[in-house]
């Protein structure tokens, strides 16, 4: 058994915070003393912590962005649970788990889990200088894919040790198990009718995930006469600015946003394709749990990161995608890429209309590729029918294989 300190900026609804309190969780249930620790007092996830034994969970409550007294606790903290290793997730938590060991004199692994290509202004960038010098003396850099990890290693960003484990899934809980019946329920609640083409986005309302281009393509799809709609899975600071957008373009009743949701599940159940046009991302968790679930999912063409066909489970990234056959490429920067097979079947093997099959081809503006979930339970990826994000830790001697 192993003692492991987890650190995250905050507990509010985001990828990061979500992957460090599945992966706690799934230790704890392997038997080690896992314990939380979340600088500033959002804490939306606090309910998904299911801690064992010994297992605390503790808020810094950082009032500002350096907040000493908020480090002096997490110093003391440290001296009292002893860990053996910190995780800590994205470079703000490293920089108060980097400074508390310091001042507590303990020298245990320090393990960096680094999830974002993020690089924005100016503000960004002097943040990013002051990041850099923890990432380097932090004993391992994880990363979440091999096209990120050359992304942030050519621009100064690794550690002592750098690892690449891809994101992962519970693919026995990611199954859309929803008789018709409830799925229409669903649907009638959010007032979509069971005709409409329901085009799915699950993420936090921020300007780097970019609703805004959902909501026009759903314009531009709609005044061609297809009934899509765009259900929002989730909220954060932009959804005025959504809304406000949707009335701009007279399709506010064709755009449904859920709120956060604990359980994103149902809400993927009752979408028709799932899309991303996120400006950045590393390696989506959203995008493989919609397609565990038999989505077909559409990502914009920015984003620095695949997950193509039948690979979905292990992740592909872009050099690897870009070669497989059977994705030909439009010319020009609004082109896509498309899974042949896809315009043919959709995830319960039947036919797919052809007009809605077009217009989610045609209707993101920025260009993207398909990603196509592998649809039978006898398929390739049938013999892993379990993984998680558990897998690959550095620290637990890689007893599983990691995914995404």
């Amino acid at each position: 058994m192993i003692r492991v300190l987890f650190v995250t900026g905050s507990l509010a609804h985001g990828g990061a915070e979500h992957h460090a309190v599945t992966l706690m969780n799934r230790l704890a249930e392997r038997g080690h003393e896992c314990h939380a620790v979340y600088v500033k007092p959002a804490a939306d996830q606090l309910g998904r912590i299911r801690l064992r034994g010994a297992g605390t969970v503790h808020c810094l409550d950082a009032r500002r962005y350096f907040d000493a007294r908020a480090l002096a606790n997490f110093a003391a903290h440290v001296v009292r649970v002893q860990p053996e290793a910190v995780v800590a997730a994205n470079p703000y938590a490293l920089m108060y788990a980097w400074l508390a060991l310091r001042l507590a004199r303990l020298a245990v692994p320090l393990v960096s889990v680094y999830h974002s290509t993020r690089f924005g202004g100016l503000k960004e960038q002097l943040k990013l200088l002051i990041y850099r010098l923890f990432i380097w003396t932090a004993d391992c850099t994880v990363f979440v894919c091999r096209s990120q990890k050359h992304y942030c290693m050519r621009r100064g960003l690794f550690s002592r040790r750098n690892e690449i484990i891809y994101n992962g899934v519970d693919t026995e809980r990611f199954r859309d198990t929803s008789s018709p019946a409830e799925r229409g329920a669903l649907r009638a609640s959010l007032g979509l009718a069971g005709d409409d083409y329901v085009i799915g986005s699950a993420a936090a309302l921020r300007p780097e995930k970019n609703h805004l281009q959902l909501v026009d393509a759903v314009a531009r799809l709609r005044a061609k006469g297809m009934r899509a709609k765009a259900l929002l899975i989730g909220d954060g600071p932009m959804r005025g600015a959504i809304e406000g957008r949707a009335r701009a373009l007279g399709i506010a009743s064709d755009v449904a946003i859920t709120g956060f949701r604990q359980d994103v599940r149902s809400c993927i159940a009752a979408c028709d394709a799932f899309v991303l046009c996120s400006l950045t991302e590393a390696l989506s968790l959203a995008a493989i749990e919609a397609m565990a679930m038999g989505k077909p999912v559409v990502r914009a063409g920015a984003q620095r990161f695949s997950v193509s066909g039948r690979r979905y489970r292990g992740g592909c990234d872009p050099p690897q995608a870009s070669r497989r056959p059977g994705y030909p490429r439009a010319d020009g920067p609004r082109g896509t890429r498309v899974r042949r097979d896809f315009l043919h079947r959709r995830q319960d093997g039947g036919p797919l209309r052809a007009d809605a099959a077009r217009a989610v081809r045609k209707g993101i503006e920025a260009g993207g590729e398909l990603m196509i979930p592998a649809h039978s339970p006898s398929g390739p990826c049938a013999t892993r029918r379990k993984t998680t994000v558990a897998s690959q830790n550095p620290l637990i001697q890689n007893t599983e294989s990691g995914v995404t």
